[in-house]
């Protein structure tokens, strides 16, 4: 029996669809998570290329749109356990060329830069919050890695019981293997899975 149909006896891979109200989610699309000599590599030069025509679909559509960065304090003074598993997350700091969201995905005046110090996007932040205010009942997720801050805030995000559409074309890792995994886990369990012309369309007929 393949995965998917164990997943499917068991009643997962159900759709949550898409809400009346979307915000573009962008996950530590920086410039150190598209440097393999620090912590990228794999598919996600092809994600932030691919990130960039939905970035302006949801821009014409009004949608809300946040950006996360990964910043830790430049003496460590905030570091955690997350630091203890990868101590070289320690390089982004505020002013860390690293830390800066990517040139091709530079945000604009009144976009909101989410600063975080956790894998996910919503731990210890307003993120929720934010969303909330902006009546906003959808989540779209594009970013890096898959199968670490990409995970982390999809599963958060349904947690606060968003539907959440994982962009599948528009998120990346340093590796294949997590990534697949990853997506297929998400797909069967907290998030729908959508390419990035699809959600495209969707935008264009839902603009705010």
């Amino acid at each position: 029996m393949s995965d998917a149909a164990i997943y499917s006896k068991q009643g997962f891979g159900a759709r949550s669809g898409f809400g009346q109200r979307a915000a573009l989610l962008v996950v530590d699309f920086v410039n150190g998570f598209n440097d393999p000599d620090m912590f990228g590599g794999g598919n996600i030069p092809q994600a932030i290329a691919n990130a960039q025509g939905l970035l302006a679909a949801a821009r014409e559509a009004g949608a809300p749109v946040c950006f996360t960065r990964v910043v830790y304090a430049d003496d460590g003074s905030d570091a955690g356990v997350f630091r203890l598993k990868a101590p070289t997350l320690g390089a982004l700091t505020e002013s860390s060329h690293a830390s800066q969201v990517v040139p091709e995905l530079a945000p604009l005046a009144g976009e909101y830069v989410l600063r975080k110090t956790q894998p996910s996007a919503f731990f210890g932040t307003d993120l929720a919050g934010w969303l909330a205010f902006r009546r906003v009942d959808t989540v779209l997720v594009v970013g890096a890695t898959t199968s670490g801050c990409v995970r982390a805030s999809v599963v958060d995000s349904m947690s606060y019981n968003f539907r959440t559409v994982v962009v599948a074309d528009c998120v990346g890792d340093r590796a294949l293997g997590p990534h697949e995994a990853n997506l297929f886990d998400m797909g069967q369990k907290y998030a729908d899975l959508h390419e990035s012309a699809d959600v495209i369309a969707w935008l264009r007929t839902h603009e705010a």
